[in-house]
């Protein structure tokens, strides 16, 4: 029994040492799971701590984001209604300026509509006072006259038909008379081919200058777009182009040889250059010019060499020299100086004459034949007059002067016109007919210069027409019309000529700027 206890009681400390062991154990290993649970908790805090700062740094930046997209989008809603508010600023300016506007032209308007009411006042007044002057000036007339209105109306209806019967039996001797010269064309086209056959190179050279064309198409560039490049040459020339006749060539027609010989000049140089324009063509007849002068200059002081005239002032070398480009009577009037310059002082060497004095008078006696055209007056008077001022001793414009009187005061004077007798008498020196020809034409220039507000005349088509160029200051559209009519009328009045001249006034106004 008592074993037994013992070994209850032995059992029983066994089995509470074991609980006791085990409860250890389990303790153990539930302060070991706690501790774990603990450090797994501090873990999770940790990382809990960590997410909950990531996250509050992301809605930092997220929230300083959407801050900033939100500055911007409300400043750019803040620009875009002060520009919607200054455009209808703007708006609302411009109605009112466009109301002011309208209102100043609705009082404009209101003021021209009483204006216009009161001038058709005054007018229907001074209709009513100018048909009662009218009807006042009718009944004066009646009374002048000793006529009524209707006996007025007549007499001037019967003027009328007068002067239509005279138009018409005008036209029909025209007419008449026309038909005659075409029957007998033929018959004075034969004489004249005989005569030209005798004369034709001396009057070629006198009125007609031909200028050859390397092919038809530069004659088309002369010619221009509707003719405007030939109308500026002839414009600025004052020849006449014919470029109809001959095939590859330019014929130029004018009674002045110096226009002549610059617009060949002119030419040459623009076929050379092959630009053709109304610039380029101003130019080129600005430097034909210029070398036309040399030209002058360069005959006049080569004839004063030829013959051993010296000490001329530099003014008479120059219009010496223009007498290069002048005929009479066909003949060349420099080369005429010369040749009398030569006689003269044969003659003066046998008489016992003072010799340079008759060269000098020779030389010059035809000198006012250079201004003719510039200055009314004998061309023997003009040259005295002309050496008279730029100081050629008296003696020798004593012989320019009397070189075509029928008496002369000195024997150099009789020496100066036999020489020129002489040269002019020698077979084949002179022909009247150029003389004539020319003196038309420059008549034709002198009666149309005399009207004021005339800047050029040029005498062409051998003078079937006159060009006149007019001051656009000056003249009018309405008055150049009415100047054709009035020159027209002079040259009927003043100048006998055969068949018609046409009357050309021409008024061009020019505008000049530069680009800089």
């Amino acid at each position: 029994m008592g074993v037994l206890v013992v070994g209850l009681l032995s059992a029983l400390v066994a089995l509470g040492i074991g609980a006791g062991a085990v409860y250890l154990l389990l303790g153990k290993r539930q302060n070991r799971n706690l501790a774990d649970a603990e450090a797994k908790q501090k873990e999770a805090e940790a990382k809990s701590s960590r997410v909950l700062q990531d996250t509050e740094a992301q809605r930092k930046a997220l929230a300083q984001e959407a801050e900033g997209v939100l500055r911007q989008q409300r400043a750019a809603a803040e620009a875009e209604v002060r520009e919607q508010r200054n455009e209808l600023q703007r708006q609302e300016r411009r109605l009112g300026n466009r109301e002011d506007t309208l209102d100043r032209r609705a009082e404009a308007l209101e003021k021209r509509e009483r204006g216009t009411a009161t001038r058709e006042q005054e007018v229907e007044q001074r209709l009513a006072e100018a048909e009662e002057t009218k009807r006042q000036q009718v009944k004066t007339l009646e009374t002048i006259s000793g006529l009524s209105a209707a006996e007025a109306q007549e007499a001037v209806l019967k003027r009328a038909e007068e002067d239509a019967k005279r138009d018409l039996a005008r036209q029909y001797y025209e007419l008449q008379q026309r038909f005659k010269d075409e029957a007998d064309q033929k018959g004075r086209q034969l004489l004249a081919d005989s005569i030209q056959r005798l004369a034709s190179d001396v009057v070629s050279e006198s009125t007609v200058t031909v200028v050859p064309l390397p092919n038809d198409e530069m004659k088309g560039r002369l010619i221009g777009r509707e003719g405007r490049n030939i109308r500026a040459i002839e414009q600025a020339t004052g020849v006449d182009l014919i470029v109809d006749d001959t095939p590859e060539a330019v014929t130029i027609s004018c009674f002045d040889p110096v226009r002549r010989e610059i617009a060949r000049l002119a030419l040459t140089k623009l076929i050379s250059d092959g630009r053709v324009h109304p610039g380029r063509i101003e130019e080129a007849v600005e430097k034909a010019r210029q070398e036309v002068e040399k030209v002058i200059q360069e005959a006049g002081e080569r004839a004063a060499l030829e013959v051993g005239v010296a000490g001329l002032h530099p003014e008479m070398i120059k219009m010496v020299g223009r007498l290069f480009f002048r005929t009479s009577y066909g003949q060349n009037v420099l080369q005429h100086s010369i040749e009398m310059a030569l006689v003269g002082g044969m003659l003066a060497t046998e008489v016992g004459a003072n010799v340079q004095i008759v060269k000098a008078g020779a030389l010059l006696h035809d000198v006012g034949k250079a201004l003719t055209h510039e200055v009314e007056g004998p061309h023997a008077e003009i040259g005295a007059e002309l050496a008279k001022k730029h100081g050629v001793p008296v003696a020798v414009w004593t012989c320019i002067k009397e070189h075509h009187d029928s008496a002369q005061t000195t024997l150099e004077s009789c020496l100066v016109q036999a020489a020129d007798s002489i040269s002019a008498a020698r077979p084949g020196a002179r022909r009247d007919t150029f003389e004539r020809y020319a003196k038309r034409l420059e008549e034709l220039e002198t009666v149309a210069s005399a009207f004021p507000g005339i800047e050029k005349v040029y005498a062409i088509q051998a003078g079937r027409e006159v060009r006149i160029i007019v001051k656009p200051e000056q003249i009018d559209d309405a008055g150049a019309s009415v100047m054709a009519r009035d020159i027209a009328k002079q040259v009927q009045e003043k100048l006998t000529f055969p068949g018609q001249i046409k009357i050309v006034v021409i008024r061009e106004t020019r505008s000049t700027e530069f680009a800089r």
